[in-house]
């Protein structure tokens, strides 16, 4: 790992990093909720055709949470389409929508974009954001834990280099 960047962009400090994060923190929770509405609507609808029942409880949403066969695999689905939406962007552009806004980038340490698994070995090591603390320790480096483990890093563009992306 090279704690000197290629890139000819700075990389970024904790406060953008945690702004961008809170950003991307609301489009996340959007995304849980959406693939939660449509695990219950498809659950609903194997209630409704008869494939199981409420197995006793007096609603669908108290079945879900006491039936761990279909509460696992709902919560891996949600969490499937969060990690998906990072997983995507990252490879992509190497920006979410919060780290557009904040003029953002991931990319590898020689500038080029993440593959998708670099995207998803990043993922665990984020911790929900967390492991951009890592940056208010090594101030000089700037890189988080997820940029370690990966090799990569998070830059701050220019406002011509932002323009255009996603």
């Amino acid at each position: 790992m090279s704690l000197t960047s290629n890139s000819p962009f700075p990389r970024a400090g904790f406060r953008r990093r945690l702004a961008s994060w809170l950003y991307d923190a609301l489009i996340m929770i959007a995304v849980y909720m959406t693939a939660g509405a449509a695990s219950f609507l498809l659950i609903s609808l194997m209630v409704h055709f008869g494939i199981f029942d409420l197995q006793g409880y007096p609603h669908l949403s108290d079945t879900i949470t006491n039936t761990y066969w279909l509460l696992w695999p709902n919560e891996l689905w949600k969490l499937s389409w969060v990690s998906f939406f990072f997983i995507w962007f990252w490879s992509k552009s190497g920006q979410t929508l919060g780290m557009k806004a904040w003029r953002l980038k991931v990319q590898n340490q020689d500038g080029s974009l993440i593959t998708k698994t670099t995207a998803l070995k990043r993922l665990l090591p984020t911790l929900f954001g967390l492991g951009n603390f890592a940056v208010l320790v090594d101030r000089k480096h700037k890189l988080s834990l997820q940029d370690r483990l990966t090799d990569t890093e998070v830059v701050l563009l220019t406002l011509e280099a932002n323009r255009g992306r996603l």
